[in-house]
């Protein structure tokens, strides 16, 4: 019987080292780097990143292969605490509050069908209530000190439509997402105004 146990012992310890061995050659994703493309249903909305102009992404989307599987169903990005956190795009704010002793505001973003897509960000000190309609950035709150999610000072932004995860990302426009401006060509042929007129 005490062999028994003794194997028992040993293919769990076993098991769990080569668990662990596993995991050690996963490679972590690139800092400010984009993974994965938007789904057909994520409409680049978003008028304006919820912290800052175009924070670093800390941390990218790594979607989970099954339901529960390891991953990031969201992106990190960097940002001080007390920096105001402004909703991306017009919505509801569908949840204020604590969870897992973190803030978390959601807003359910208008026009995005039914159910529509939902935008989370964490953790947060909401200064709205739920139910509040906002327009795209306006501040929802402020960042809270940082968690143990991340390593530095970060907002955890995600999105969802009922219970899929979708990268956030895609909710930016490409002119948002890459930084690209807008540039004025100069005009010629136009005749100089009349003062007076």
């Amino acid at each position: 019987m005490r062999a028994k146990r003794s194997a028992v012992l040993l293919l769990m310890v076993v098991s769990a080292l080569s668990t662990v061995a596993w995991a050690g050659t996963w490679d972590a994703p690139k800092p400010d780097v984009v993974r994965s493309a938007p789904g057909p249903d994520v409409p680049a909305l978003a008028r304006n990143w919820p912290v800052g102009t175009r924070p670093a992404v800390v941390r990218g989307w790594e979607p989970p292969s099954r339901a529960y599987g390891p991953g990031h169903r969201g992106v990190d990005l960097a940002a001080a605490p007390g920096d105001p956190v402004r909703t991306v795009a017009a919505g509801r704010v569908a949840f204020a509050g604590r969870v897992a002793g973190r803030g978390v505001i959601s807003v359910d973003l208008t026009g995005t069908g039914a159910p529509p897509l939902r935008t989370t960000y964490e953790p947060v000190h909401a200064t709205l209530p739920q139910g509040t309609e906002v327009a795209a950035g306006e501040p929802l709150g402020t960042l809270e000190p940082p968690t143990p999610h991340c390593a530095s000072p970060c907002l955890h932004w995600g999105l969802r439509r009922e219970e899929t995860y979708l990268n956030p990302l895609s909710l930016l426009p490409p002119w948002l997402l890459h930084g690209t401006h807008s540039r004025l060509l100069p005009v010629e042929g136009v005749p100089t105004p009349t003062p007076g007129i």
